[in-house]
């Protein structure tokens, strides 16, 4: 036996590709995130008082009573900002992962299905797209009510019709690979195709929107308290606490409005921190995994 038919036999081992660790700005990304995770689990649990007690005069400085002092009706600050944490955090996940579920099963489907039905729903999300998202928003919510459950669906479905997009776009590149071809032809079903073959080639890149839209539903969901329209008193947000404490900037008690603008502004850098590194990562092997 000749020294090249033995080597021919020898399988090639596959060279391991090393894991991308966090970088020092993506440690910081997920320990941002992971406090304000804390704060929207167990924030209610550390307040020091309730969440609509008045405990003081208005706009008092801080002090050992009240650390970050108090609001426009005497509340303690760091009270209603812990409590927002739970508001505005929760709701803006709960409305992000119900937005990416709706998205992925119209995109994937329409990647898989074609024909008919990839052009209807191509057709619903230009439809749906074509909307601004804030007067969307206005128009659900005029019509309907400003509750948490109206809030979290409206945000929602503004996130299916852009995540639909994305996923019928990265869905139709996987769908024309092999091993999805390979699938089809052992007689799987649809159902298992978009779960088992479809959809964990998809993780990384939709994990990066996943961040996106995360920071947009933070941001958009603060932005309609501002407005009036989001989570409505004696509960409390922390873009009503923005809107609430408007006039701290002409008393000097620019705690009581920096605190919870801070907080957005914080928690939206921290997930953008984690997307950029995600995005990096997801960009080099995503093109490697498609190129074999």
């Amino acid at each position: 036996m000749t020294e090249a038919a033995a080597g021919a036999r020898v399988p090639r081992r596959r060279s391991k590709r090393a894991r991308p660790h966090p970088d020092a700005w993506a440690w910081a990304g997920i320990l941002i995130v992971g406090i304000g995770l804390f704060a929207a689990v167990f924030g209610g649990l550390l307040a020091p008082y309730k969440v609509g007690q008045i405990v003081g005069g208005v706009f008092e400085e801080p002090s050992a009573r009240n650390l970050l002092g108090t609001d426009v009706l005497g509340r303690d600050v760091l009270t209603r900002l812990l409590h927002g944490a739970h508001l505005t955090v929760g709701a803006a996940l709960a409305a992000t992962v119900l937005g990416f579920l709706l998205g992925m099963a119209l995109g994937f489907t329409a990647a898989e299905v074609r024909g008919r039905y990839d052009d209807f729903v191509t057709w619903l999300i230009d439809i749906m797209l074509s909307f601004p998202p804030i007067l969307l928003a206005l128009i659900v919510i005029a019509a309907l009510s400003s509750d948490l459950e109206v809030l979290i669906g409206t945000i929602a479905v503004i996130h299916a019709s852009r995540v639909a997009r994305i996923s019928r776009a990265v869905g139709m590149n996987i769908a024309a690979l092999e091993f999805v071809e390979v699938a089809r032809a052992r007689g799987e079903r649809l159902v298992s195709v978009l779960v088992r073959e479809i959809w964990p080639s998809t993780i990384r890149p939709l994990a990066v929107e996943f961040g996106l839209r995360l920071t947009y539903s933070i941001l958009f969901l603060s932005t309609l308290s501002f407005l009036g329209l989001g989570i409505q008193p004696p509960d409390a947000d922390w873009g009503s606490m923005v809107k609430e404490n408007q006039n701290a900037l002409q008393t000097g008690a620019y705690l009581a409005i920096l605190a919870p603008a801070l907080a957005i502004a914080v928690l939206t850098v921290g997930v953008n921190l984690i997307v950029d590194w995600l995005g990096s990562v997801s960009g080099r092997s995503i093109s490697e995994e498609l190129t074999k």
